[in-house]
């Protein structure tokens, strides 16, 4: 599997839609920082089919320093939680269905060879 950066996104994007990759650049930060300004506000972002954006706050509780075993306590945390849309499901679902489920590692399919 791979790491796909912002950059590339736009360079994708960009020779997708043949438009100047600035203007493609400019475009997904303006989205991105929509999307943290409407979370930050605390309103949910829903996109049909993709998926869900919402904050969640986490309670605070006491955890325990796994070095000197001393309590600490977690003041609430905001988060933000992702629930995926039905068309990102199924994709993921296809996807995952042509890899092996132990190693991870892709699915080959049956050779003449091996099939005599």
């Amino acid at each position: 599997m791979a790491t796909i950066t912002k950059k590339e996104l736009i360079d994708r994007i960009s020779d997708t839609t043949a438009t100047k990759r600035a203007l493609v650049k400019r475009v997904v930060q303006v989205f991105l920082d929509e999307v943290i300004d409407e979370l930050a506000h605390g309103n949910r972002l829903e996109f049909r089919d993709f998926g869900v954006f919402e904050c969640k706050v986490r309670a605070a509780r006491t955890a325990q320093n796994p070095k000197t075993l001393a309590r600490v306590r977690v003041p609430p945390k905001r988060t933000v939680k992702f629930k995926v849309g039905r068309i990102m499901k199924m994709r993921l679902a296809d996807r995952a269905s042509k890899f092996d489920a132990v190693t991870g590692l892709p699915l080959e399919p049956p050779t003449a060879a091996a099939s005599r």
